[in-house]
């Protein structure tokens, strides 16, 4: 996240009104709610997390022990296992 100045887009009016409320500190402003994205919907994440999942489920139908998975893609044994189950309903 970068920072714009206040000046650089606000009127002084505006400005002048913020400042009855904030003086020289930094405001976070949110996006609209129309204008957010799910998580994930930015970056590849969600699909790379997808296809992990699944390679996972893949290993554990080839016969590919929880401990081991857990070792192999650095996840704990509970995640492991609630990986299974999510696949196994899909």
């Amino acid at each position: 996240m970068c920072y714009i100045k206040a000046e650089d887009i606000f009127p002084k009016e505006i400005i002048d009104l913020i400042h009855q409320y904030v003086d020289g500190e930094y405001i976070y402003i949110p996006k609209k709610q129309n204008n957010k994205k799910k998580w994930g919907e930015a970056t590849n994440t969600r699909k790379e997390i997808e296809i992990r999942n699944a390679a996972i489920y893949e290993d554990y139908n080839r016969g590919m022990d929880k401990e081991h998975l857990a070792t192999k893609y650095f996840l704990s044994r509970k995640s492991i296992d609630r990986i299974i189950l999510q696949q196994k309903r899909k």
